[in-house]
């Protein structure tokens, strides 16, 4: 029988505490955030800025994201039932996939619209854009800190990339607003917006890449799996290593399970315990599910049958099982 030794009591409270904070951080994120894009976007289309539009679809995509992380923060609480054995912590890693995918379309609408601009300038009201670009600054700032203060896990990250977006965003179109109203330069603001957007999509790429591996059960990247393997290969008592998976239970825990080759079928239990107090401290592995195999000969003059006997027939007195 395979073996286990996950305690889920310990890391279920920590995760709890957790889980709340992060609630907690994400509902006034969403609030402040849904609240001035409104704000933002009626400037934006006022002033006939851009820069300014774009940063209030940031907004719009960062309340989107914190109500996709909210739900996700409810879901993952639930406990594991018997069609989701693991629990629901994956929840997160999908809420932060879609944010990803809807920063990458944030991305290609502002490049399209920018090219636009750059071909067929627009007059920009300078001046407004700087005033409401600055409040919006203001605003992202505390959402940035309340969620690199408040929130935890891969989905708030996701939540922060759109954020930090919004913050170059409004630095951009602070920016763009100065230049306009003191030179008349007008293909500032698509230019500054083209800026924003090449430098969100890096870490909007690092984000898909990260929530996809843990969506496809890939090996987690911070962990190598050779060297779990021969680390495992390298415990007294072990002849061989198979069978060896390594994933992601959620975007914070990573659990392994293999089947390992024992040179002494009784030495398990020491061979089990090395192992796991191995894979917790050397790689972070703490739910581990390690199978014991061996080749042995029988015993001369006996068989070891793999089924059980069958009954006896009336009258006759049962067999004992092993010639």
């Amino acid at each position: 029988m395979p073996d286990d030794m996950f305690d889920p009591h310990p890391h279920h409270h920590h995760h709890q505490a957790q889980s709340h904070a992060t609630r907690r951080a994400l509902w006034v994120a969403l609030i402040l955030t849904g609240g001035f894009a409104a704000v933002e976007a009626l400037f934006g289309f006022l002033a006939n800025s851009l820069a300014l539009i774009s940063d209030a679809g940031h907004m719009v995509t960062d309340a989107a994201s914190f109500v996709v992380a909210l739900i996700a923060a409810a879901v993952t609480m639930r406990p594991p039932s018997e069609r989701a054995t693991y629990g629901y912590a994956r929840a997160e890693v999908l809420a932060a996939f879609v944010n990803a995918l809807a920063m990458l379309v944030l991305i290609v609408w502002i490049a399209v619209e920018a090219v636009q601009r750059l071909l067929a300038p627009v007059p920009v009201a300078g001046p407004t854009v700087m005033f409401v670009a600055g409040a919006g600054l203001a605003v992202n700032l505390v959402v940035a800190f309340m969620l690199s203060r408040g929130a935890t896990g891969i989905n708030a990250r996701g939540a922060l990339l759109h954020v930090m977006g919004d913050l170059l965003g409004s630095v951009a179109a602070i920016v763009a607003g100065a230049v306009v109203h003191w030179t008349g330069f007008m293909p500032i603001d698509p230019i500054l917006s083209l800026v924003v957007a090449l430098l969100i999509l890096r870490s909007t790429l690092v984000l898909l890449k990260e929530s996809t591996g843990v969506l496809l059960e890939g090996v987690p990247g911070h962990v190598s799996y050779d060297a779990v393997g021969r680390a495992l290969a390298a415990l007294p008592g072990v002849t061989g290593v198979h069978d060896l998976h390594v994933w992601h239970m959620s975007a914070e825990r990573v659990a392994l399970s293999a089947h390992l080759t024992l040179a002494d079928g009784p030495a398990w239990p020491r061979v089990l315990a090395s192992a796991q107090r191995m894979l917790a401290r050397d790689f972070g592995i703490d739910h581990v599910t390690l199978q014991p195999a061996w080749l042995t000969a029988p015993p001369p003059g006996r068989v070891i049958p793999v089924t059980p006997a069958a009954a006896p027939e009336p009258g006759r007195k049962p067999g004992r099982g092993l010639h």
